[in-house]
């Protein structure tokens, strides 16, 4: 559900603070915890740190992703892969047609 017109996009006050002290362009790391601070046009070009629950993810601020939430661009899941009998044959034939070129170049040098 999105914010009342009324309020306006929410942007948090300390960051907002942080931004005003850099030059525009700046490629240094500005940290931030706020995951639902909205992305507003002052914060294109700036490189924010935005904190997944364990580091802070360094994401530079382009033009599309204004109007967005911070936290869109700082997954606090990481995926692993699906299991299964299925996903571990995929894995060996992978790894063997990889090897198999590896294998080869030692073999032809001699």
């Amino acid at each position: 559900m999105s914010r009342s017109l009324k309020k306006g996009p929410f942007t948090d006050p300390k960051l907002l603070q942080k931004l005003g002290k850099l030059k525009q362009g700046d490629k240094t790391p500005i940290k931030t915890w706020s995951r639902s601070s909205t992305i507003t046009p002052a914060m294109v070009g700036f490189v924010i740190g935005i904190h997944n629950g364990r580091i802070h993810i360094p994401v530079t601020i382009v033009e599309n992703m204004v109007g967005h939430k911070l936290g869109e661009f700082s997954p606090t899941r990481k995926f692993v892969r699906h299991g299964g009998k299925m996903q571990k044959e995929l894995e060996t034939k992978a790894a063997e047609v990889a090897a198999a070129p590896a294998a080869a170049a030692p073999a032809g040098k001699k």
